[in-house]
């Protein structure tokens, strides 16, 4: 009983808010062909409210406990339905539709290409790829200045490839291991991770969700995002310089623990790059989306899937992996006590994060449609200039995910040339790391760290990252002038 009148009492809600916003936007709204201007009406201010109650929602998940997703996606429905409804009073109602459609088609590719990458990067994890490096560094021996290094270039470097999110765990699961003695060293090098690995991602198409979506919608093509690279570099090494002097000196205990890679997680690696460079292929030679490629890559890795089940526990790879070990093998050598599933791997997808990209999308387009965006291109592109928007934007997604920024820039579409694409590319990339809550590597370590890398712990950093974050968009426009229009 109690679910059915929640249920009604959800219906009756949406009905009174798209009849009350229907009703309003009736009475005043300009007609440009076929685009309603609904900014001065209640279903625009209705939007706007929901969306940033929504988004409140989503910076508080941490405290309440509520998954990103569900305000999104609640926000998302609502806000389409009453633009729905303010068209449907003016005899429009397949516009609403198809700009609908017109976001839903976008979200898709992004959707499917990043299934992708997260089914192969929870493959490389069963195989215990990420685990084996862990461990190399538990064992290497080097000192806590050292680590702190190694961490921060190894982040730097692993997250064009994989995401931010699961390199900056990965390197923060190797400080935990080595810095058991020293809190100090462990919430120093959380921050050095979070801003390498923020940094390694803008100069990569595969390296952030914001990159990605640029790289899609074809503002810069493939090659060129590399051009980022020693700016992003610039940011990850200025704070890191000023940070090494105020690492703990010594060295951490040894660690005599050693990990196995299982059978077939090296070929999962060359899979993987496999399937980046179909993606690449497939966009850059063929003109077709890189989601094409992406899934294509798919293919290659279930392929193997089958060829591992099918192999699995046999008398040649029983001797392969006993000489690679120097003695005999156990079940969890042959790679588990069950063979390799790809079908695992997708199910193991953050699939709240995918929907939460769902829900962004489809708010962000809703606020295009009612023309919001059109509004801040104006007052921020046209007024300020885009240098300074494009500044502004970094900063911004600080406080707010950056994945909306860009996805409202992207949709504003601002007349820029290529150097400016960059710019903003660059600084919402590297951006949130100005504070803790700005990337999604940042709150995660906020919370595996357990108490030792806080929102106040990297704050006391924030003037030297943003040193990184002034030096880098300064090397950007000494190094890549040739992309900016005299």
């Amino acid at each position: 009983m109690r679910l059915h009148r929640l249920i009604a009492l959800f219906v009756s809600l949406f009905g009174v808010v798209a009849l009350a916003g229907g009703a309003w936007a009736s009475a005043s709204p300009e007609i440009t062909e076929t685009q309603l201007d609904l900014t001065h009406t209640a279903t625009g201010y209705l939007a706007v409210m929901l969306f940033v109650v929504a988004y409140l929602v989503v910076m508080g998940e941490e405290v309440i406990k509520l998954r990103k997703s569900k305000p999104v996606l609640l926000a998302a429905g609502l806000i389409w339905g009453m633009i729905a409804f303010a068209y449907s009073q003016h005899g429009l109602p397949h516009v609403a539709e198809a700009a609908m459609r017109h976001n839903i088609l976008e979200y898709a590719e992004l959707f499917l290409f990043l299934l992708v990458a997260m089914t192969y990067v929870n493959a490389m994890e069963e195989r215990l790829v990420f685990q084996a490096l862990r461990s190399w560094l538990v064992r290497s021996g080097f000192n806590y200045r050292m680590m702190f290094w190694m961490t921060g270039i190894l982040a730097f470097f692993i997250s064009p490839v994989a995401d931010n999110l699961t390199t900056a765990l990965l390197m923060c699961a190797v400080l935990l291991a080595v810095g058991q003695e020293s809190p100090r060293f462990v919430s120093l090098g959380c921050v050095n991770v979070v801003v390498a690995a923020n940094a390694g991602g803008a100069f990569s198409p595969f390296g952030d969700i914001t990159t990605l979506m640029v790289w899609q919608k074809g503002v810069v093509d493939f090659w060129t995002f590399f051009h980022l690279f020693i700016p992003s570099a610039v940011t990850f090494l200025l704070p890191a310089a000023v940070m090494h002097f105020f690492v703990p000196q010594g060295a951490p205990a040894q660690s005599d623990e050693q990990v196995f890679v299982k059978r077939g997680g090296l070929v999962i690696i060359g899979l993987f790059l496999a399937t980046i460079a179909t993606a690449v292929g497939f966009h850059n030679f063929l003109h077709l989306p890189p989601v094409a490629g992406m899934m294509m890559g798919l293919a290659y890795l279930k392929f193997y899937s089958f060829y591992l089940r099918k192999t699995f526990g046999n008398q040649q790879s029983r001797r392969a992996i006993a000489r690679r070990l120097g003695r005999e093998v156990t079940d969890e050598d042959l790679g588990g006590v069950v063979p390799f599933d790809s079908f695992n791997a997708v199910a193991r997808a953050e699939w709240d994060t995918l929907l939460f990209f769902y829900g962004v999308i489809l708010c962000v387009g809703g606020l295009g449609m009612i023309g919001y965006l059109a509004w801040i291109s104006e007052a921020m592109y046209a007024g300020w200039g885009p240098t300074a928007a494009n500044i502004a934007v970094g900063v911004l997604s600080a406080v707010i995910d950056n994945i909306p920024i860009m996805y409202a820039v992207l949709t504003m579409q601002p007349q820029m040339d290529l150097g400016q694409w960059l710019l903003v590319t660059l600084t919402a990339g590297v951006g949130g790391s100005l504070l803790s809550i700005g990337s999604a590597a940042g709150v995660a370590l906020m919370g595996q760290s357990r108490g030792r890398y806080t929102f106040f712990t990297h704050l006391r950093w924030t003037p030297v990252i943003a040193l990184g974050y002034a030096g880098g968009i300064a090397t950007h426009f000494v190094l890549n002038a040739h992309f900016f229009k005299p």
